[in-house]
């Protein structure tokens, strides 16, 4: 570097610090100017914005205050009125209370006028008791003395001459009431009865005890029968029946008297047919199958019958046997039927009289479980269906009346004669038990023979499908007196003689005709 650069260098850094020393001089003569001018400025905008607060602030105040004075006065105002409210009340109690005074002094004079009228009646009631019993004892003596009679003496002979007026009457009254009762009573229950039979539908009697179960055709016959006849030998073996395979066409017959032995039957034989494999062994496998089911459907049936019915309540056991009564028939009616019919019956004939139909109804549905034992009792079905509905916890009105519907225990509630009426109004009316028409024909005869058979009968009708006998006699040849004898006669003959459902009714009929021309 050449010797002119360097005194320019070295010249131009004497120059900078020289203003950077001036600089630095300035700066510090002047600061304290500023700061002060600046501090003051501060000082005057902290004053203003102070002004400007306490302002605010004094306005707010002013504000609150005005709220304040005005909720001070509103309420001095509500005050007011409650005070004004309080003085109307005070003002009415008071009333009240010059009223109240006012009356409890009217009622305390009233009372007094009352007690001194009491006073006056009773000494006026004492003064005629007195004059009245002097009256009577004059009156009593002078009769006395007129009749001869002591007063007791005239007080006995009133007394029996009362008594014997009184009996006379209350004989009369009893006869009237009596005749009465049995007229009225007649024509009731002959109308309940026939009310009951009409509003119960009921069904007519197709049991036997056999069943045809239907085939596609007869090829099948051979494969049911198998070789040497062991197929059908272990079909009536395992269902306990008897298979009838014959020359008719597409039909083979079940026979058994245990109705549920034969649907077992039909069931498994409708099972075979359609799976084809027809051997000893699968026969007992589907035998059994089809036992299960049967049992299954008897529960069913049970309940379904009593839910029909609205019972409630009843014992399992009780349900399976009512069930159970659907495979079992009595005289061609089917018993479940027969149950279902009567418990209506039942229910309807105890709701004519006033009675409880509920428990008609359920022991008209039970009466005849003593025909469905697991196992021959050694006793009639009444007893034992009583028995068995005792067993399982029946209540004993309806043990009495399954026991009692064939007179065979004593009758101890008003149920047990509805269930007796009743299970004979559904066993014997027209139709519910299957009958030969040849066997019906001949009985309506037996009956109108057994009537001609006696000396003055000219005519004898049976009517009302035998339950009614009506014998014409001669009015020449029997009196009137003879007329009861000759009916109770052939009631007798009819009863030891004849078998038939329920009871004929004899009627005999005497009359004279006298007959005229006018030509």
């Amino acid at each position: 570097m050449s010797t002119l650069g360097l005194i320019i260098t070295i010249a131009s850094a004497v120059i900078a610090a020289a203003m950077v020393i001036y600089q630095f001089i300035w700066y510090r003569h002047t600061m304290p100017a500023k700061m002060q001018e600046l501090n003051d400025e501060a000082k005057k905008n902290a004053e203003v914005i102070k002004q400007k607060k306490l302002l605010e602030v004094k306005e707010k105040f002013l504000n609150k205050k005005a709220e304040l004075e005005k909720e001070v006065q509103q309420r001095n105002q509500q005050i007011q009125q409650n005070e004004n409210r309080l003085k109307q009340r005070e003002l009415s109690l008071n009333q009240r209370q010059d009223e109240l005074t006012r009356r409890k002094s009217e009622q305390e004079n009233e009372r007094k006028r009352i007690e001194q009228q009491q006073a006056i009646l009773q000494k006026k009631e004492e003064e005629l008791s007195q004059r009245f019993e002097s009256l009577i004892t004059q009156e009593r003596t002078q009769l006395e003395k007129i009749s001869g009679l002591s007063a007791d003496e005239a007080r006995e002979r009133l007394v029996e001459t009362l008594k014997d007026e009184a009996k006379t009457a209350a004989v009369s009254y009893i006869n009237e009431i009596m005749d009465d009762a049995k007229m009225t009573a007649n024509k009731e229950a002959k109308r309940i009865i026939i009310q009951t039979i009409q509003r119960v539908a009921t069904e007519t009697a197709v049991e036997n005890s056999v069943t045809v179960f239907h085939i596609d055709n007869d090829d099948v016959k051979g494969r049911i029968i198998g070789r040497e006849g062991r197929n059908i030998r272990a079909l009536e073996a395992a269902a306990g029946v008897e298979i009838v395979v014959d020359d008719t066409p597409e039909a083979i017959v079940i026979s058994g008297f245990d109705p549920v032995r034969r649907e077992i039957a039909r069931l498994a034989l409708h099972q075979l047919v359609a799976d084809g494999r027809i051997h000893p062994a699968r026969i007992e496998e589907v035998v059994a199958k089809v036992k299960k089911q049967v049992d299954e459907e008897i529960l069913e049936v049970g309940k379904r019958t009593a839910i029909d019915l609205g019972i409630h309540g009843l014992h399992p056991e009780l349900v399976r046997i009512v069930g159970k009564m659907k495979y079992r028939s009595s005289y061609g009616q089917n018993l479940l039927q027969h149950a279902r019919e009567t418990a209506n019956l039942c229910a309807v004939m105890a709701s004519e009289l006033g009675l409880n139909a509920k428990k008609a109804k359920r022991a008209g549905l039970l009466h005849d479980i003593g025909k469905v034992p697991d196992e021959e009792p050694e006793m009639p079905h009444a007893l034992y269906g009583a028995k068995l509905a005792e067993k399982y916890k029946e209540k004993p009105d309806i043990c009495n009346a399954i026991g009692a519907h064939h007179e065979e225990m004593e009758m101890t509630s008003l149920i047990a004669p509805i269930v007796q009426v009743c299970d004979a109004i559904s066993g014997a009316r027209p139709g519910a038990r299957r009958e030969i028409a040849e066997a019906y024909i001949k009985r309506l005869k037996d009956l109108e023979n057994i009537a001609m058979s006696y000396t003055g009968v000219t005519k004898t009708y049976a009517i009302q499908a035998g339950r009614e006998l009506r014998v014409i006699v001669g009015a020449d040849k029997i009196d009137d007196k003879q007329i009861e004898t000759l009916s109770n006669d052939i009631a007798t003959k009819i009863q030891n003689e004849m078998t038939y459902p329920g009871q004929v009714k004899i009627t005999v009929i005497r009359e004279t005709r006298s007959v005229a021309y006018a030509k």
